[in-house]
């Protein structure tokens, strides 16, 4: 017993090939691949979506212009691929230019957002200094804004053998009041 599709076949090969599928032999096409078309493009795209316009395309075009040769289903697959590939082609063209102007949004947003950290880091910094002995606050003050030892010693009036054990006395209660508070 002949195949339907390929009965379907012979007609394209006994019919003018520009002529349109006929309803009858369309029908029996499109209920007989319609499934395999679909996981196809779906396989292909891995988008069930966008596998469905895809196979809705390639029916349209097999409607529309019968394939030349016996083999309808390699030739619908074909075309599901080419149509796959194109949309694939497409969005990472169109992927490409939105991620750029992503990056050039990121770039702006990330500037601004270290900017509003670093004010906060400043801000939490300032309440743990003021919450320090004034002398203490002021020896870390000096000693993280570029002043040396001997110019720390002299503002605070106190031996300058003495700044480094001050600086780390300062810094221990520096971190104890912060590990209290955060």
């Amino acid at each position: 017993m002949v195949n339907q599709t390929e009965r379907i076949s012979e007609n394209y090969n006994t019919q003018n090939q520009t002529a349109l599928v006929t309803e009858s032999d369309f029908n029996l096409v499109f209920q007989q691949n319609y499934s395999v078309i679909l996981n196809y493009a779906q396989y292909l795209l891995g988008d069930r979506d966008v596998a469905l316009d895809v196979t809705q395309e390639t029916f349209i075009r097999f409607y529309k212009n019968k394939p030349a040769h016996d083999n309808v289903v390699g030739w619908l697959k074909k075309v599901a691929a080419n149509l796959s590939y194109n949309y694939m082609r497409e969005k990472k063209v169109r992927y490409n230019k939105d991620s750029e102007i992503y990056l050039q949004m990121q770039e702006t947003i990330i500037v601004v957002e270290e900017k509003v950290i670093d004010n906060i880091e400043i801000l939490k910094v300032r309440a743990l200094l003021k919450k320090m002995k004034p002398r203490d606050r002021m020896c870390l003050l000096l000693k993280y804004s570029g002043y040396k030892y001997e110019e720390i010693a002299e503002i605070l009036n106190i031996n300058k053998n003495a700044v480094g054990t001050v600086i780390a006395r300062a810094l221990k209660s520096f971190k104890k009041i912060y590990d209290k508070e955060w």
